[in-house]
């Protein structure tokens, strides 16, 4: 009996914590359906008539490009940090190089340094070479930001792969290739689709060097979200019609990968 109750206390703080985590991303979609003058009532309104304009004026403000950039950078940033990560990975791992340790430690260390504070430099060379408001540039730096994180996770999951396996292949001919694509992928794949889906977010919803280096032929979908913060004040119920539409690809990609994801960060978390 209390054993049960004890799991039912433990049910519902876990219910009320998913709203309470959930509620701003509800409170966004209902806000997109609502005119500007329900959304910037103070109480909010809860009672409205829903409309579909604000996601009408969305469409018609052009949002289209934006998000094309933010997809095109985001989907060749990962499919590039995916390819070098994993043989970095492999080599940190399961064939481990001299000094390993100490490139682990490399690659975390340029994840201390803010990215404010490496910025002039890269500002002062992208503009050198000619490459602002340049779409392939926003691929580079979201590859070299996502790749020290991608490593480090991909060497938890490949530290997964049993060596008797790998040994029992070796035994029976198979090659560094065939290893890899027969027995190391199949095992590491929901750790990889993880190791994807962390970076395509994180290059999704990266501001800082977006506002920076891209304008009107590059700029990516949180860039198009500030237009609707003015000095008049911020549109409410418009940006969050934009800011729910930004955020779709994000959550489709999550639900087509949620086995796999949950799989993959369950991954190195047991001995």
């Amino acid at each position: 009996m209390r054993a049960r109750l004890h799991n039912s206390i433990w049910g519902i703080a876990a219910w009320i914590a998913g709203i309470v985590f959930v509620f701003p991303v509800i409170w966004m979609v209902l806000t997109s359906f609502k005119q500007e003058a329900d959304a910037a009532t103070n109480p909010p309104s809860w009672f409205f008539a829903p409309t579909l304009a604000q996601y009408t004026q969305v469409f018609e403000r052009n949002i289209t490009p934006f998000l094309l950039n933010s997809l095109m950078a985001s989907v060749f940033s990962t499919i590039l940090v995916v390819l070098l990560a994993t043989p970095a990975a492999y080599a940190l791992s399961l064939r481990p190089v001299a000094k390993w340790s100490d490139s682990l430690f490399f690659f975390i260390s340029t994840k201390m340094m803010p990215v404010v504070a490496a910025f002039l430099p890269v500002y002062l060379l992208v503009k050198h070479l000619g490459m602002l408001d340049n779409i392939w540039t926003m691929v580079i730096l979201y590859t070299s930001m996502n790749l020290p994180l991608a490593v480090w996770m991909m060497r938890s999951f490949l530290l997964e792969v049993p060596r008797e396996v790998l040994e029992a292949g070796e035994v029976d001919g198979a090659g560094l290739l065939t290893s890899i694509r027969k027995i190391i992928l199949p095992i590491v794949s929901p750790g990889l689709a993880a190791t994807a889906l962390i970076c395509f977010i994180f290059a999704w919803n990266e501001f800082f060097l977006a506002v920076n280096l891209t304008a009107t032929n590059s700029g990516t979908s949180p860039i198009f979200l500030v237009g609707f913060i003015s000095s008049e004040g911020a549109f409410l119920a418009r940006l969050c019609a934009a800011a729910t539409i930004v955020s779709l690809p994000v959550l489709i990609a999550g639900w087509v990968a949620q086995n796999k994801l949950v799989r993959g960060l369950s991954m190195g978390a047991v001995k």
